[in-house]
């Protein structure tokens, strides 16, 4: 009852702000192309027997950009995502991610959705407050606003933007900095270190009492972000916690496909040294890049908004079915 009434609150809060709804594909030629998430990849048999390798989405974000450069301004999409090697109290191999776009607009404006979007779905419930493993955010009061920067000087003591040079990381300065907080392998990179840091010593302090915004992510971790004119060492890229759980992750999109490509071989070179595989990049999505206005858009795990708003202790009491093979 309360994932239904969620989905209407908002659907109807995106068709006040004429947004459109789209539905796009979940078998792409590429899932994306981050370094730590997996995809389920399946053959697709064509009608002369020829084999093409797809694979399951783990975001409709290269889809919708192709609906961007297309000449849509506003869209949102209630997407089935699937994340292999992924299942615990927050994470399934299948959920539904909610995602929109702005076209012409700035990062702040899909920031603001996204506080708009979670107190819809606390007032569609009912629910005065979010609680989560001991920890309690109201979805109503104004939210926290914090630098990735200033969390990490907050809550590690650690100087985080001196680590980086020339919009990349300098992995020898974050591990002196961070040697006394978490323990460093030698082979961990810089986002390594990075991602410790923050998993053990900032998330658990983010979204308690009221919402976090975490923004202003440092360079190395922009993603498919554009970097901050004023500060190159940072990029339009935010997250927004409640109770210590990660709800929505947005951008400024980049739109230089040549940028893009090159974070993505990046990406796909240290893929392939820690795991041994790469995913191919989606040639249409980069011209689409190239093509797309100024835009911002984010992403929203939808099963997590329920779980809190519901009031439930993991996802898979929020989702319909649990996945096949589950006990």
């Amino acid at each position: 009852m309360a994932r239904s009434a969620i989905a209407r609150t908002i659907r109807a809060w995106f068709d006040e702000q004429g947004f459109a709804e789209v539905e796009t594909g979940i078998l792409q030629v590429s899932p994306g192309n981050e370094i730590h998430l997996h995809a389920p990849r399946i053959d697709l048999t064509r009608p002369d027997g020829a084999r093409l390798a797809r694979y399951l989405r783990t975001s409709p974000e290269f889809a919708c950009k192709k609906l961007l450069a297309a000449g849509e301004d506003k869209i949102f999409e209630f997407a089935r995502v699937f994340r292999d090697r992924e299942r615990g109290d927050l994470h399934l191999p299948e959920f539904t991610m909610l995602e929109w776009y702005r076209a012409n607009a700035a990062y702040d404006a899909v920031m603001a959705d996204s506080v708009v979007v979670i107190a819809h779905a606390a007032q569609a419930t009912g629910i005065g407050r979010f609680s989560f493993r001991g920890r309690s955010a109201d979805p109503f009061a104004e939210p926290e606003l914090m630098t990735v920067a200033a969390a990490f000087e907050r809550f590690a003591g650690i100087d985080l933007l001196s680590t980086v040079k020339d919009g990349k990381g300098d992995r020898d300065s974050l591990a002196a900095a961070a040697k006394a907080r978490v323990r460093i392998a030698d082979d961990d990179t810089w986002s390594d270190i990075f991602s410790k840091v923050l998993v053990e010593h900032v998330e658990p302090h983010l979204g308690q009492g009221r919402l976090t915004v975490l923004f202003e992510y440092p360079a190395p971790e922009a993603a498919l972000a554009r970097a901050k004119q004023s500060d190159p060492r940072v990029a339009e890229r935010f997250e927004i916690y409640a109770c210590g759980v990660e709800l929505a992750n947005g951008f400024g999109e980049l739109t230089d496909a040549e940028e893009q490509r090159h974070r993505f071989t990046l990406a796909m070179d240290e893929k392939q040294r820690r795991y041994g595989e790469r995913y191919p990049l989606d040639e249409d999505f980069l011209d689409a890049v190239g093509q797309m206005p100024e835009a911002s858009g984010v992403a929203l795990g939808f099963d997590r908004l329920v779980m809190l708003a519901g009031g439930a202790l993991r996802i898979d009491q929020v989702v319909w079915t649990k996945p096949s093979g589950d006990t």
